[in-house]
């Protein structure tokens, strides 16, 4: 799993690489930015009228109209040079940032400095900045609001207040004011971040499991239609193949009219055959598989390594006839192979069944799950890539494989727990509602009317 979570990380990362014009893009689009910034236009805009026209505070309007109309001119000339959809360069989102904090901080210088309420408004930017850039950017956006917000402590404008009065809080205020913007800023920058990082590492680990499967299940259609082929053509290219080592023989007799239609009608044959699988959507064959054939199928590509892979299949009654799901194979192979990466000698794949579940569980012989590990186990990157278990020597990955097995087998209706056994060794067990992944009777019987039992035990 680790070993998979590599090659997938990899292909993560370069989601984060700059384009083909080689300028590092943000997540932020133009028309995202101006709607947010159209609303502050509007909000500052409804303030300073509310205050001077309706409570009678002596402002000094025209100078607050002329601020707030150079970020409406901005904002136009955004909306002008780029397209709605554009992806903003981090440097310019970061240039136009660091111009709504200076923006603000003009309003505020007029009315009142940090005594002014709406100086928490200093925080929309940053918060933005966090969710959108490169911590690097956000650190240098806070450097401004922490030189803005601190000269405005020290040089404002008086603070507007009914019937001409004039305010003035202690110098001590406006430093503590000051100091809680600074903290605030900080900590919804960090936390803002944070979330926003685990959630495209969420999204790039989605769109990993979802390649893999499609993948994965395209190569599994080509592999049952290629048996398919080889089952349905033996019988009219075996027929071609008799003819034509007739006419050899009765060389240099000319071959007879009844032997050249006979080869013809094979030919139509297998263009007929041909022509019927590619068709192909609905034959139970290719739709239904067994517990033992689901079992043998995930083991089967990881045997011959060094390590015993022994299947242990049994159950109450009948062994269940499944629905195919590429991503039941692909993530119990995962898994298997996960376990031999870390196994001393032995690997053992059981699979139970009763009348109302079917259990699968994939156990090692090998060192175990660290604790760190098991207390992440489903998340799509591991904090540390130290955390991950060492395939001799070698730091383990990520955790994108696991998090594309365990994700896919969820998505069948798996029930994932994972732990290690008292003797030594991890444990991964999954566990379905037979209704989830059994195929309904009758389909049942035309696929496996001539399969053997799966009950028993299978190794290398």
């Amino acid at each position: 799993m680790f070993r998979r979570a590599k090659a997938a990380n990899h292909a993560g990362m370069s989601m984060d690489r700059a384009p083909a014009d080689g300028v590092k893009r943000s997540t932020l689009r133009v028309d995202t930015l101006a709607r947010l910034r159209w609303l502050a236009v509007v909000g500052q805009s409804a303030s300073v009228a509310f205050a001077a026209l309706v409570l009678g505070f002596e402002i000094p309007i025209v100078a607050c109209l002329v601020w707030i109309a150079l970020l409406a001119a901005l904002n136009i000339g955004l909306r002008l040079r780029y397209r709605p959809s554009y992806r903003l360069p981090v440097r310019l989102a970061s240039l136009l940032l660091g111009y709504d904090i200076v923006q603000l901080a003009g309003l505020l210088y007029l009315t009142g400095g940090l005594a002014n309420p709406f100086a928490m408004l200093f925080l929309a930017p940053v918060t933005i900045s966090a969710t959108s850039l490169p911590r690097r950017n956000t650190a240098m956006l806070w450097l401004v609001l922490a030189a803005a917000s601190g000269a405005l402590a020290l040089l404002h404008g008086p603070l507007p207040w009914l019937w001409g009065a004039r305010l003035d809080l202690p110098q001590l205020y406006a430093k503590a004011v000051w100091a809680s913007l600074m903290i605030s800023a900080a900590f919804i920058g960090v936390y803002a971040s944070r979330v926003a990082e685990e959630t495209q590492q969420l999204s790039d680990a989605l769109a990993a499991t979802d390649l893999a499967l499609a993948r994965y299940q395209h190569l599994a259609q080509l592999d049952g239609l290629a048996a398919a082929a080889a089952h349905e053509l033996g019988t009219p290219l075996g027929t071609v193949r008799l003819v034509a080592r007739e006419w050899l023989r009765a060389l240099p007799a000319a071959p007879t009219e009844d032997d050249i239609r006979l080869v013809a009608q094979e030919i139509d044959r297998c263009r007929t055959i041909l022509g019927k699988l590619r068709s192909m959507k609905d034959d139970a064959l290719l739709d239904h598989l067994s517990v033992a054939q689901l079992v043998e199928e995930a083991a089967t590509p990881h045997r011959g390594g060094g390590v015993d892979i022994r299947a242990d299949i049994a159950g109450e009654g009948p062994e269940p006839t499944l629905k195919r799901n590429p991503g039941l194979t692909y993530g119990i192979g995962n898994l298997v192979e996960n376990a031999a990466d870390f196994a001393a000698t032995t690997v053992r794949v059981t699979a139970r069944w009763t009348r109302q579940t079917l259990t699968v569980s994939v156990a090692d012989d090998g060192p175990g799950f660290a604790p760190q590990i098991l207390a992440q186990i489903g998340d799509p990157y591991l904090r540390s890539a130290k955390d991950g278990r060492r395939v001799k020597g070698v730091e383990g990955g990520l955790g994108l494989g696991l998090f594309i097995a365990k994700t896919l087998l969820e998505r069948s209706g798996a029930r994932f727990s994972a732990r290690n056994a008292p003797e030594g060794g991890a444990v991964v067990t999954l566990r379905w509602e037979r209704a989830a992944v059994e195929a309904d009777e009758e389909a049942a019987k035309g696929a496996f009317s001539l399969a053997p039992a799966g009950h028993g035990s299978i190794s290398n």
